[in-house]
């Protein structure tokens, strides 16, 4: 059986990814809600991790606004978790079974709406499912039958928030601030096509461990961020395409201790869309 953990991985289990058996010490906990972020089909035919409540991708995304595919608002993701029965000084886990990139861009849309106590599952629901340290029975068909609660709509703003937006970048790019790294972490062919002046890339599945199907060791992900010259010392901005993918990248950063980390919400869709300016010069690494 597959666990999450390796030889000398120096995981702690408080920080924003919790190991599989973190989380089967406590599906009994009332306060801890675990957030299945697969397609609700996938939740119903296949099963999830007992006691899971399901948020599928599309319904934390604005799907009706100008910018179709972004965050939510406030009050809609307040609604959300508070018809699920979730608090917002509650302690939530997601998951999906993409390796966490989906759950991920959850946790970053948590955190932007002042849900502070959130983790991702450092494995997905197939990890999950073959782990020996998963319970006994891993998998429930059953729904869950959620108890509503009210949560007062907030989102974080100014520099406590995970968000930049366009001017920010136009001005961080147009100071030539040699101490900020911005990352695209989209694929190689991608990046060939068009990316910011002076990105490096990080696609975000090198941070992915194949075998467990969660984040490699933090010593190796460390490695391979130094060597892009992504370092503690530098100011950090990710973007992708529609901020799905950076929300990964952004999460193993903070989980191997960057702390001044920031993502580009609207990415490379609002770039374009302003009429921004890319460069197609040869993948800088």
């Amino acid at each position: 059986m597959t666990e999450t953990t390796g030889p000398g991985d120096d995981r702690d289990p408080a920080e924003i990814v919790v190991p599989i058996a973190w989380l089967a010490d406590r599906l009994e906990d009332p306060t801890v809600h675990v957030v299945d972020v697969r397609d609700a089909w996938e939740y119903d035919a296949m099963g999830h991790v007992p006691g899971a409540v399901n948020v599928p991708f599309d319904t934390f995304r604005d799907r009706e606004g100008p910018d179709a595919g972004t965050l939510p608002g406030a009050a809609a993701f307040a609604d959300l978790l508070g018809e699920l029965g979730v608090d917002r000084f509650d302690t939530i886990v997601a998951y999906d079974d993409t390796n966490g990139v989906f759950a991920a861009r959850f946790l970053v849309t948590a955190l932007v709406y002042g849900f502070a106590d959130v983790h991702l599952l450092d494995g997905d629901f197939s990890a999950w499912k073959r782990a020996d340290s998963a319970p006994a029975d891993p998998v429930e068909n059953e729904p869950v039958a959620a108890d509503p609660v009210t949560v007062e709509p907030m989102r974080v703003e100014g520099p406590d928030s995970p968000i930049i937006g366009y001017d920010d970048v136009v001005s961080l790019l147009e100071s030539s601030a040699d101490d900020v790294v911005f990352v695209d972490t989209r694929d190689a062919d991608e990046y060939a096509a068009g990316h910011l002046p002076g990105a490096v890339r990080f696609d975000w599945t090198e941070a992915v461990d194949p075998d467990t199907r969660g984040f490699r060791p933090k010593s190796e992900l460390r490695d391979r961020f130094t060597e892009r010259g992504i370092t503690l010392d530098r100011p950090v901005v990710l973007y992708c395409n529609t901020a799905r993918r950076l929300s990964h990248t952004y999460v193993a950063l903070r989980w191997i201790g960057f702390e001044d980390v920031h993502i580009y919400e609207g990415s490379l869709t609002d770039w374009r869309d302003r009429g921004g300016g890319l460069v197609t010069n040869a993948e800088q690494q």
